[in-house]
Protein backbone atom coordinates (compact mmCIF):
# COMPACT_ATOMS: atom_id res chain seq x y z
CA UNK A 1 0.00 0.00 0.00
CA UNK A 2 2.66 2.52 1.03
CA UNK A 3 4.61 1.65 -2.59
CA UNK A 4 1.19 2.52 -4.19
CA UNK A 5 0.83 5.67 -2.59
CA UNK A 6 4.33 6.50 -3.26
CA UNK A 7 3.71 5.55 -6.57
CA UNK A 8 1.40 8.31 -7.29
CA UNK A 9 2.70 11.02 -5.54
CA UNK A 10 5.64 10.69 -7.05
CA UNK A 11 3.55 10.79 -10.27
CA UNK A 12 2.34 14.16 -9.22
CA UNK A 13 5.41 15.82 -8.81
CA UNK A 14 6.46 14.89 -12.40
CA UNK A 15 3.84 16.04 -13.49
CA UNK A 16 3.94 19.25 -11.77
CA UNK A 17 7.45 19.49 -13.10
CA UNK A 18 6.56 18.81 -16.89
CA UNK A 19 3.35 21.42 -16.61
CA UNK A 20 5.77 23.92 -14.49
CA UNK A 21 8.45 23.06 -17.63
CA UNK A 22 5.65 23.98 -19.89
CA UNK A 23 4.39 27.10 -18.20
CA UNK A 24 7.77 28.56 -18.17
CA UNK A 25 8.66 28.33 -21.85
CA UNK A 26 4.72 29.74 -22.93
CA UNK A 27 5.81 32.66 -20.28
CA UNK A 28 9.21 33.45 -22.42
CA UNK A 29 8.23 37.14 -23.12
CA UNK A 30 9.79 39.01 -26.69
CA UNK A 31 13.01 40.58 -25.17
CA UNK A 32 12.62 43.44 -28.37
CA UNK A 33 14.59 44.38 -30.80
CA UNK A 34 18.71 44.48 -29.59
CA UNK A 35 21.34 45.99 -30.82
CA UNK A 36 22.93 45.33 -33.95
CA UNK A 37 25.98 46.58 -36.18
CA UNK A 38 23.44 48.93 -38.80
CA UNK A 39 24.13 52.03 -39.15
CA UNK A 40 21.23 55.24 -40.07
CA UNK A 41 22.10 58.52 -41.63
CA UNK A 42 19.56 61.32 -40.00
CA UNK A 43 19.92 64.86 -41.54
CA UNK A 44 17.87 68.18 -40.66
CA UNK A 45 17.14 70.36 -42.95
CA UNK A 46 16.16 74.00 -41.71
CA UNK A 47 13.73 75.96 -43.92
CA UNK A 48 11.73 78.78 -44.10
CA UNK A 49 8.02 77.85 -46.26
CA UNK A 50 9.79 76.90 -49.45
CA UNK A 51 12.75 78.68 -48.81
CA UNK A 52 16.20 77.38 -47.49
CA UNK A 53 17.11 78.98 -44.16
CA UNK A 54 19.71 81.71 -44.89
CA UNK A 55 20.71 83.73 -41.11
CA UNK A 56 21.17 87.08 -41.27
CA UNK A 57 20.94 88.08 -44.80
CA UNK A 58 17.67 87.08 -45.88
CA UNK A 59 14.00 88.93 -45.58
CA UNK A 60 11.04 86.71 -44.61
CA UNK A 61 7.92 87.84 -43.79
CA UNK A 62 5.39 86.48 -41.19
CA UNK A 63 1.68 85.55 -41.47
CA UNK A 64 0.75 89.13 -39.92
CA UNK A 65 2.75 91.06 -42.83
CA UNK A 66 5.65 91.80 -40.40
CA UNK A 67 9.29 91.18 -42.04
CA UNK A 68 12.03 89.65 -39.97
CA UNK A 69 15.47 88.53 -40.45
CA UNK A 70 17.16 85.53 -38.45
CA UNK A 71 20.45 85.17 -36.44
CA UNK A 72 20.23 81.94 -34.25
CA UNK A 73 17.88 78.82 -34.79
CA UNK A 74 18.81 75.83 -32.41
CA UNK A 75 17.15 73.19 -30.98
CA UNK A 76 17.91 69.81 -29.26
CA UNK A 77 16.60 66.85 -30.46
CA UNK A 78 16.21 63.81 -28.18
CA UNK A 79 15.12 60.07 -27.37
CA UNK A 80 15.04 58.94 -30.62
CA UNK A 81 13.26 55.26 -31.64
CA UNK A 82 13.18 53.92 -35.31
CA UNK A 83 10.03 52.44 -36.17
CA UNK A 84 9.87 49.15 -38.37
CA UNK A 85 7.09 48.04 -40.55
CA UNK A 86 6.50 44.76 -38.68
CA UNK A 87 5.29 46.93 -35.99
CA UNK A 88 8.64 46.63 -33.89
CA UNK A 89 10.49 49.58 -33.11
CA UNK A 90 13.95 50.56 -31.78
CA UNK A 91 15.22 52.68 -29.01
CA UNK A 92 18.69 54.58 -29.70
CA UNK A 93 20.12 53.53 -26.03
CA UNK A 94 19.52 57.08 -23.91
CA UNK A 95 23.12 58.15 -23.47
CA UNK A 96 23.30 58.30 -27.01
CA UNK A 97 20.15 59.75 -27.82
CA UNK A 98 20.92 63.95 -27.40
CA UNK A 99 21.39 66.00 -29.99
CA UNK A 100 21.65 69.62 -30.33
CA UNK A 101 20.97 71.13 -34.22
CA UNK A 102 22.50 74.25 -34.95
CA UNK A 103 22.13 76.34 -38.04
CA UNK A 104 25.18 77.65 -37.89
CA UNK A 105 26.88 74.34 -37.52
CA UNK A 106 26.50 71.77 -40.57
CA UNK A 107 28.12 68.83 -38.96
CA UNK A 108 25.73 69.23 -36.27
CA UNK A 109 22.75 68.70 -38.28
CA UNK A 110 24.05 65.54 -39.52
CA UNK A 111 22.99 62.64 -36.92
CA UNK A 112 24.70 59.27 -37.28
CA UNK A 113 22.67 56.37 -35.65
CA UNK A 114 24.92 52.97 -34.90
CA UNK A 115 24.61 49.62 -33.80
CA UNK A 116 21.47 49.15 -34.89
CA UNK A 117 18.93 45.97 -35.22
CA UNK A 118 18.86 45.13 -39.51
CA UNK A 119 15.48 45.45 -40.43
CA UNK A 120 13.17 48.02 -42.63
CA UNK A 121 12.08 50.78 -41.10
CA UNK A 122 9.43 52.85 -42.12
CA UNK A 123 9.40 56.18 -39.56
CA UNK A 124 11.00 58.24 -36.61
CA UNK A 125 9.46 58.82 -33.48
CA UNK A 126 11.38 61.94 -31.33
CA UNK A 127 11.10 64.78 -28.57
CA UNK A 128 12.00 68.29 -28.88
CA UNK A 129 13.48 69.52 -25.79
CA UNK A 130 15.49 67.09 -23.18
CA UNK A 131 13.25 64.86 -21.01
CA UNK A 132 12.97 65.92 -17.24
CA UNK A 133 14.25 62.65 -15.75
CA UNK A 134 17.92 63.67 -17.71
CA UNK A 135 17.14 67.54 -17.23
CA UNK A 136 17.48 66.97 -13.72
CA UNK A 137 20.38 64.47 -13.14
CA UNK A 138 23.57 65.24 -11.94
CA UNK A 139 26.59 66.55 -14.16
CA UNK A 140 27.87 63.40 -14.64
CA UNK A 141 24.59 62.56 -16.64
CA UNK A 142 24.82 65.45 -18.94
CA UNK A 143 27.88 65.05 -21.26
CA UNK A 144 28.34 65.66 -24.64
CA UNK A 145 25.59 67.86 -26.33
CA UNK A 146 24.35 68.51 -22.79
CA UNK A 147 27.31 69.51 -21.04
CA UNK A 148 25.97 73.62 -20.55
CA UNK A 149 30.11 74.15 -19.77
CA UNK A 150 30.97 72.09 -23.22
CA UNK A 151 30.30 73.17 -26.49
CA UNK A 152 27.37 73.80 -25.65
CA UNK A 153 27.75 77.33 -23.68
CA UNK A 154 28.55 79.06 -27.06
CA UNK A 155 25.03 78.49 -27.83
CA UNK A 156 23.57 79.76 -25.09
CA UNK A 157 20.69 76.76 -24.95
CA UNK A 158 20.88 76.43 -20.97
CA UNK A 159 19.50 78.69 -18.48
CA UNK A 160 22.16 79.10 -16.03
CA UNK A 161 19.49 81.17 -13.54
CA UNK A 162 16.68 78.88 -14.14
CA UNK A 163 18.36 75.30 -14.63
CA UNK A 164 16.80 74.18 -17.14
CA UNK A 165 17.44 73.17 -21.07
CA UNK A 166 16.40 75.84 -23.92
CA UNK A 167 14.66 73.54 -26.34
CA UNK A 168 14.13 75.79 -29.01
CA UNK A 169 16.28 78.91 -29.40
CA UNK A 170 15.06 81.65 -32.63
CA UNK A 171 16.44 84.94 -32.57
CA UNK A 172 16.67 87.96 -35.27
CA UNK A 173 15.40 91.31 -36.13
CA UNK A 174 12.27 92.80 -37.36
CA UNK A 175 11.66 96.58 -38.05
CA UNK A 176 7.95 95.76 -36.49
CA UNK A 177 9.93 94.83 -33.23
CA UNK A 178 8.75 96.62 -29.97
CA UNK A 179 12.01 96.22 -28.72
CA UNK A 180 14.65 98.88 -28.06
CA UNK A 181 17.36 97.15 -30.29
CA UNK A 182 14.60 96.25 -32.87
CA UNK A 183 15.58 92.57 -32.14
CA UNK A 184 13.31 89.30 -30.95
CA UNK A 185 13.99 86.66 -28.79
CA UNK A 186 12.41 83.08 -28.43
CA UNK A 187 13.82 80.82 -25.50
CA UNK A 188 11.22 77.88 -25.00
CA UNK A 189 12.03 75.28 -22.50
CA UNK A 190 10.35 74.45 -19.05
CA UNK A 191 10.16 70.35 -18.35
CA UNK A 192 7.29 70.30 -15.80
CA UNK A 193 9.58 71.50 -13.07
CA UNK A 194 11.61 69.83 -10.20
CA UNK A 195 11.16 72.06 -7.07
CA UNK A 196 8.02 73.95 -7.72
CA UNK A 197 5.53 72.97 -10.84
CA UNK A 198 5.83 74.50 -14.52
CA UNK A 199 4.83 74.14 -18.05
CA UNK A 200 5.84 71.35 -19.71
CA UNK A 201 6.45 72.15 -23.36
CA UNK A 202 8.57 68.63 -24.16
CA UNK A 203 6.94 67.65 -27.26
CA UNK A 204 6.84 64.27 -29.33
CA UNK A 205 6.89 63.90 -32.89
CA UNK A 206 6.14 60.83 -35.04
CA UNK A 207 6.79 61.00 -38.65
CA UNK A 208 6.25 58.72 -41.86
CA UNK A 209 8.89 57.84 -44.17
CA UNK A 210 6.51 58.69 -47.00
CA UNK A 211 5.56 55.07 -47.53
CA UNK A 212 9.49 54.69 -48.07
CA UNK A 213 11.72 51.85 -45.95
CA UNK A 214 14.74 52.61 -44.99
CA UNK A 215 16.64 49.26 -45.26
CA UNK A 216 19.63 48.27 -42.83
CA UNK A 217 21.31 45.56 -43.29
CA UNK A 218 24.77 44.58 -44.04
CA UNK A 219 26.76 47.47 -45.68
CA UNK A 220 23.50 49.13 -46.74
CA UNK A 221 23.20 52.59 -44.63
CA UNK A 222 19.96 54.85 -45.71
CA UNK A 223 19.94 58.45 -45.08
CA UNK A 224 16.86 60.01 -44.38
CA UNK A 225 16.42 64.12 -44.60
CA UNK A 226 13.73 65.53 -42.34
CA UNK A 227 12.75 69.20 -42.93
CA UNK A 228 12.13 71.35 -40.08
CA UNK A 229 10.12 74.65 -40.78
CA UNK A 230 11.13 77.69 -39.08
CA UNK A 231 7.81 79.71 -40.61
CA UNK A 232 5.73 77.17 -38.41
CA UNK A 233 7.62 78.18 -35.51
CA UNK A 234 5.90 82.14 -35.61
CA UNK A 235 3.33 81.13 -38.43
CA UNK A 236 1.69 78.30 -36.81
CA UNK A 237 -1.85 77.90 -34.41
CA UNK A 238 -0.81 80.71 -32.26
CA UNK A 239 0.60 83.26 -34.58
CA UNK A 240 3.55 85.58 -33.17
CA UNK A 241 3.83 89.28 -32.97
CA UNK A 242 7.11 90.85 -33.08
CA UNK A 243 5.21 94.03 -32.21
CA UNK A 244 3.42 92.55 -29.44
CA UNK A 245 5.67 89.86 -28.15
CA UNK A 246 9.66 90.63 -29.16
CA UNK A 247 10.47 88.25 -26.42
CA UNK A 248 9.07 84.85 -25.03
CA UNK A 249 10.97 82.54 -22.78
CA UNK A 250 9.65 81.45 -19.47
CA UNK A 251 6.00 82.81 -19.85
CA UNK A 252 3.63 79.92 -18.52
CA UNK A 253 1.06 80.83 -21.54
CA UNK A 254 2.64 82.26 -24.17
CA UNK A 255 5.92 79.89 -24.39
CA UNK A 256 3.03 76.93 -24.68
CA UNK A 257 2.16 78.81 -27.67
CA UNK A 258 5.10 78.33 -29.50
CA UNK A 259 6.01 75.00 -28.48
CA UNK A 260 2.64 74.00 -30.03
CA UNK A 261 3.71 75.60 -32.82
CA UNK A 262 7.20 74.14 -33.34
CA UNK A 263 6.08 70.52 -32.89
CA UNK A 264 4.35 70.62 -36.23
CA UNK A 265 7.68 72.10 -37.81
CA UNK A 266 9.00 69.01 -38.89
CA UNK A 267 8.46 67.13 -41.99
CA UNK A 268 9.53 63.92 -44.34
CA UNK A 269 11.73 64.96 -47.09
CA UNK A 270 13.68 62.31 -48.76
CA UNK A 271 15.09 58.71 -48.35
CA UNK A 272 18.55 57.74 -49.70
CA UNK A 273 19.93 54.10 -49.67
CA UNK A 274 23.51 54.04 -49.88
CA UNK A 275 26.45 51.46 -49.24
CA UNK A 276 29.13 51.76 -46.74
CA UNK A 277 32.20 51.19 -48.86
CA UNK A 278 34.62 48.53 -48.34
Amino acid sequence: MKKLVYFYLLLMVVSLLVVACKDDSDEIKDPGLVAGKGKFLLQFDNVVGKQDLVLDNKTYTNSLGESLTISRFNYFVSNIKLLREDGQSYTIPQDSSYFRIVESDPKSQILSLNNLPDGNYSGIEYIIGVDSLRSVSGIEKRGGALDPSGEMSGDGMYWAWNSGYIFLKLEGASPQSSASNGKFYYHIGLFGGFNQKTVNNIKTVKIDFGGSRAIVKGDSIPSVKLYADVEKVYNGPNPISFDKNPSIMADPVLSVGVANNYKSMFSFGELKQNSQAK
